[in-house]
């Protein structure tokens, strides 16, 4: 069977305890209500992935599952998306992870992880997974398995060697705290960079987009896509810059949209679209992801999402 890929997916897969209109007043002495509670799919690798393979690239994922139902709840719902999900590890020796999560009426959440999300496998002894993709996506940048800094070096200089591309979107560090000094030697192997604005503003300590793109290319990166919500993003390379408005939507849940924004971005470039058109359709992604709860609901296809962005 041929082991191509147009997307490698690496990082984090768990469920998703999505509790949405959490009254703290409680009922009882032990009770609370809340409008809805949901179990969806999610971690940043497997959001991502799910969405590629809607958009129509031959996704792939390397994360590891729990041999559990959470983890049979993950696998299936990858596999019904059309995820080749050859490349997931599956063992006793952990969990899958559990995340609860608590969403606002204007779609922002709060999230609690636990132990579990601290498991570390290891992408590096799957190079020759790696390197026989168009590209690969790092699900969470400062987060496991991307908080060592020798195995997101052996990573991503093996990709680029390879020719492939390079995106890396970020998360805030959970349980081990890394800088962008302690990745000096991986980050110049990273064609995009897509951190939110608080990660970007935590990593560079700089609060205006352009300033945080500065210090991001200082580090060597290729490009960097800054998303700012409802401000819209802001990109930046050696040559050049812009910024790009929010599409109007009505967010019920932001879960995941940073995830699709960068499947959507991927996807895009991989069909050698112009960045700031590939931006844009990202941007069309992410919104769409927040017109219902969970990180794979609303995304159906390419399509749609052209359509969305072209009215």
């Amino acid at each position: 069977m041929d082991q191509h890929m147009d997307v490698i997916c690496i990082g984090m897969a768990l469920v998703d305890s999505i509790i949405k209109g959490f009254d703290p007043n409680p009922i009882s002495a032990s009770g609370f209500r809340a409008v809805s509670s949901t179990l969806s799919v999610g971690g940043e690798a497997v959001n991502e992935a799910m969405a590629a393979a809607k958009l129509g690239a031959k996704t792939g994922i390397l994360c590891a599952l729990g041999e559990d139902d959470a983890g049979d709840m993950v696998l299936g719902a990858m596999e019904r998306c059309g995820v080749d999900t050859r490349f997931v590890i599956r063992g006793k020796d952990h969990p899958t992870p559990v995340t609860t999560m608590f969403v606002n009426d204007d779609g922002t959440r709060k999230s609690i992880t636990n132990q579990a999300h601290r498991h570390n496998f290891h992408p590096e002894q799957y190079l020759d997974v790696i390197t026989n993709a168009g590209a690969i996506i790092l699900g969470s940048l400062f987060r496991a398995p991307f908080d060592d800094p020798a195995i997101i070096l052996s990573v991503l200089k093996a990709a680029k060697e390879a020719g492939v591309l390079v995106v890396a979107d970020t998360k805030l560090p959970n349980f081990k705290v890394l800088s962008l000094s302690d990745l000096k030697e991986a980050l110049p192997y990273v064609d995009f960079i897509t951190p939110n604005e608080d990660e970007a503003r935590y990593f560079t300590g700089k609060t205006d987009p352009e300033e945080m793109a500065d210090v991001l290319l200082g580090y060597g990166v290729k490009n960097v896509v800054i998303k700012l919500g409802s401000k819209g993003c802001y990109f930046k390379n050696a040559s050049e810059s812009f910024s790009l408005p929010a599409l109007p939507i009505q967010a019920v849940d932001a879960t995941g949209a940073g995830d699709n924004f960068v499947a959507g971005l991927t996807e895009e470039l991989l069909r050698d679209i112009p960045v700031k058109e590939a931006i844009r359709f990202a941007n069309g992604c992410g919104a769409i992801c927040t017109t219902a709860v969970g990180a794979s609901t609303a995304l159906k296809n390419r399509e749609q999402v052209l359509e969305f962005v072209n009215k």
